[in-house]
Parts: C-alpha cells; structure tokens; sequence
C-alpha cells in the first residue's frame, strides 16, 4: 500500500514531528511505502495566485495549474491512502495546511466534472491525526472536536474516501501523560488501513 503523508509543522522540535517519525516508522514495518510532503521543508506556497483563482472562478483554462500543484498531483495519484497531520492552531490547521487544500484541490481535479481534465482519484482511507494542548475531554466540551471534524471529514475528504477518520492526539501540554496513548494510537491507525486495503492478501497488504 502507498499512504500519503501531508505534514504541517514548522519545527522538527516539535511533538508533531516526532508523531510523523512514528507514523513512518509504523508503516515501514508493516511494509507499506510512504512519501512525505512536509509543506514547510517544501516552502509550499500557500496562497492562491490571481491566475489560480481566474482558474477557479471563471474555468479560465488557459492559466495553467502551478507546477508545485501539478507535483502534489502527482503524489495523490501515487497514493492509496492519505494522512494529514497537523497541530490544531486556534481551533483550525496552520494556515498552510489551509492553503494545501486551496490550491491543490484545483476545479476538474477535485471537484467538478471537465472534459480532458484528469479527476482525482477516490483513495481506500483517509486518516486526519492532529496534536492539541487541551485533552480530548475538554475539546469535546468547547465543542471544537465535532467543529473540526465536521470541516476536515465532511468538506476536505468528503465522499474522495472510502474510509476516513480523525484522530485528536490531545493533552500535549503533558507529553509524557499521553504519549504511550497516543503511540499505540498511531499503530492501530497503520493497521486499519491495512485491514481495509484493496490490495489486502492471506493477512497482508502488499506495497
């Protein structure tokens, strides 16, 4: 299987760093391929150009799709499943991760049907894993859980997954609380993308 990593985080200091090496590590040893886009390493332009945009708005197919958008294409095409990892920032993902999402989700590939232009793929799973200072309990409270759910699972993966899931690795303001959680977490994530791969055989999933 080929998952997909979009990572969003500005430091490698980070918790959120050191999830993505776990969630690498996990697929590696269930012997599945990864690539990452670390949108930060990658200097990933997140906002939308005036000729996108005319794109967008207007289906001014003369403006081309933006070579770094044609490569996060690319690795969609590549992939089976998808991760988006990112810390929540003021209830939402960094404004990067936004800007992913803006620009790569182009008019005919992600939505809408136009004649000669290659539409996304639908991928088996698509795991949303995010770090949060406040735990789970108290997310759940402020009702920013279901908020954020609501946004990622129904608008930015909609019916492009088979399967999809969000993950809130919470209480990050006590990392040695919740680390071994949030570990065992990341494994279980891994395996059910393999127990729902198609490409599933006699217990296994092959790359």
């Amino acid at each position: 299987m080929n998952i997909l990593v979009i990572f969003c985080h500005p430091s490698k200091k980070s918790y959120t760093f050191q999830i993505l090496e776990q969630i690498k590590a996990e697929i590696y040893k269930q012997k599945h391929s990864v690539k990452v886009s670390d949108l930060y390493e990658m200097n990933f332009q997140s906002d939308m150009t005036e000729q996108e945009y005319e794109r967008e708005a207007f289906s001014n197919f003369d403006n081309e799709i933006p070579n770094d958008v044609k490569i996060e294409h690319e690795k969609l095409d590549w992939a089976n499943s998808v991760i988006f990892l990112y810390p929540v920032w003021w209830s939402n993902c960094p404004a990067k991760l936004k800007g992913w999402f803006d620009r790569v989700y182009s008019v005919g590939y992600a939505y809408k049907n136009i004649s000669g232009i290659k539409k996304m793929k639908k991928f088996n799973y698509g795991a949303v894993i995010c770090t949060a200072g406040y735990s789970n309990s108290q997310l759940n409270e402020m009702g920013i859980a279901q908020s954020m759910k609501t946004i990622m699972l129904k608008d930015k993966l909609g019916d492009r997954f088979n399967n999809k899931k969000m993950f809130i690795l919470g209480g990050t303001l006590d990392i040695n609380g919740v680390k071994d959680n949030h570990a065992e977490v990341i494994a279980n994530i891994i395996k059910e993308m393999s127990a729902t791969s198609p490409n599933r055989v006699d217990g296994s999933a092959s790359n």
